[in-house]
């Protein structure tokens, strides 16, 4: 007889009664959400959403929609996916108490809507004052002030849901719009502050919806950005957008609150003369890549003299840039000497031309946030109403947001999974599964040593716990 050889090998398969834990990995979530004493907070805010004697309160519910999310989870009845380890995620509720929940946000929308940003701002607050030299809002100065992106994106439906529409690409579903905040290159991945959910066939350069993100992510900062009055530090703060965002009057209204912007600009047509001056290149300057290494045959200038701007705020320039066509781009009037060139405008008060153009170019990190927010359940609105859809979009947000909170707050400064994105975390840590056992009244949760980042678990465990205690006994600010 001839043994053939297996692909895999081919263990025989029983079952047994030990408990055994599916996603164990996610209990690092868990050990922040207790950290953070995050069910007595949300009954504070969303009790009017669960009947008074109700066995599942709107803490645990919420916290159990977040951390399936984080896991992969697509609709509420994934949440099976804890339901398997009470031993460790505790009792959770049926897809039909689910149901009656997301009903009555479809009853009160603002008052969810209101609830989330005021727990949204009060954790935020609580996680950023933990972050100590870290602290986002600490570090946030006029000079090198705290950058918010506004971005919006696509998210495609096959099925007829309130709101959906079709879109310029042919499509059809939704056109939310995203204001999130970029930690800086090496300072972690950044996390979301608003998500406005809108129909598809919404422009991306609405001047009214670009005000309206903006409102709602100023509402969740902490109040170190504020003044004792009550005034935002506009100073310290920086909008950065594509050329969606460029209207005069988003603009204007940024110049009213102080705030400075970076937004990408669609030049006009202009005169023979002034594309001869942009091949000049002598009064360019030489840009940098992020890490401020000089880039080759990329140029910057202030051009500001030469393309006049008419009913922008004052003290708006306009920068060029000048880089090689990348090959098979199809080359514009503007595209001259196999020249890609683009513009920017800004009104900050910082004049080093090639830091500016570097500051502009990272806006591409805010692709990779909307991106995490996607695969955090964005991308798959379970729902018919507008109002449930708009508050699953806000419960995708609060899964990415509580992993760059752990990356902030429960990883030391420079460690590697500081840039990780989410579905990175899901497949190296998340899905590390263990055994549930219990001696002395103590329940453990034991995981293989040979797993993968199990060292990594234990660092974030014995951060959480070391939080929790510094949190009750009051060493850090709420």
């Amino acid at each position: 007889m001839i043994n053939s050889t297996l692909t895999y090998p081919a263990p025989r398969v029983e079952l047994t009664g030990q408990h055994l834990v599916a996603h164990a990995g996610l209990s690092t979530l868990g050990s922040l959400l207790n950290a953070l004493n995050f069910r007595a907070l949300c009954e504070d805010r969303f009790s009017q959403f669960v009947p008074t004697a109700a066995r599942h309160r709107p803490g645990k519910l919420l916290a159990d929609l977040t951390l399936m999310l984080a896991a992969g989870g697509e609709q509420a009845c994934d949440t099976d996916i804890l339901r398997t380890s009470a031993g460790v995620f505790g009792p959770v509720a049926s897809e039909a108490t689910v149901s009656r929940f997301m009903g009555r946000i479809k009853t009160m929308p603002q008052a969810f809507a209101y609830g989330y940003q005021t727990m949204s701002k009060i954790l935020r607050t609580k996680l950023w004052d933990a972050a100590g030299k870290r602290n986002p809002a600490k570090r946030a100065t006029r000079l090198k002030p705290l950058i918010i992106d506004i971005d919006a994106t696509l998210v495609q439906v096959h099925s007829d849901k309130q709101g959906a529409a079709g879109n310029y690409k042919g499509g059809y579903g939704f056109a939310p719009m995203v204001a999130s905040v970029d930690y800086g290159h090496g300072c972690g991945t950044g996390e979301v502050l608003a998500v406005l959910l809108r129909p598809g066939n919404k422009g991306a350069n609405s001047a009214k919806d670009h005000i309206e993100v903006l409102s709602q992510a100023l509402a969740v900062l902490p109040d170190d950005l504020y003044q004792e009055d009550g005034t935002l530090h506009g100073e310290r703060i920086l909008v950065r957008t594509d050329s969606a965002g460029a209207s005069r009057e988003f603009l204007n209204h940024l110049e009213s609150l102080g705030i400075q912007f970076s937004t990408s600009y669609s030049m006009p047509v202009i005169k023979e003369r002034e594309i001869g001056w942009i091949s000049e290149k002598k009064y360019w300057e030489p840009a940098t890549d992020q890490q401020g290494k000089q880039l080759p045959d990329v140029w910057v200038v202030d051009a500001t003299a030469v393309l006049k701007l008419k009913d922008y705020p004052p003290n708006t320039r306009v920068y060029v840039r000048a880089e090689p066509l990348h090959s098979g781009a199809k080359a514009t009037l503007f595209d001259t000497d196999g020249n890609r060139i683009t513009a920017f405008l800004t009104n900050s008060p910082y004049y080093v031309i090639p830091e500016l153009d570097r500051r502009h170019r990272a806006r591409g990190r805010c692709e990779n946030r909307i991106k995490s927010l996607k695969h955090a359940g964005l991308n798959k609105l379970p729902y018919w109403d507008f109002a449930a859809n708009q508050a699953w979009a806000l419960l995708a947000a609060l899964a990415v947001n509580l992993l760059a909170w752990m990356q902030l707050v429960a990883l030391p400064a420079g460690h590697e999974a500081g840039i990780w994105d989410l579905k990175r975390w899901r497949y190296r840590l998340f899905s590390i599964a263990g055994k549930l056992v219990s001696s002395g009244r103590q329940a453990r949760l034991l995981l293989p040593e040979s797993a993968t980042e199990t060292g990594l678990i234990m660092l974030i465990a014995d951060a959480c716990r070391a939080l929790h205690q510094r949190w009750r006994q009051g060493q850090l600010a709420a």
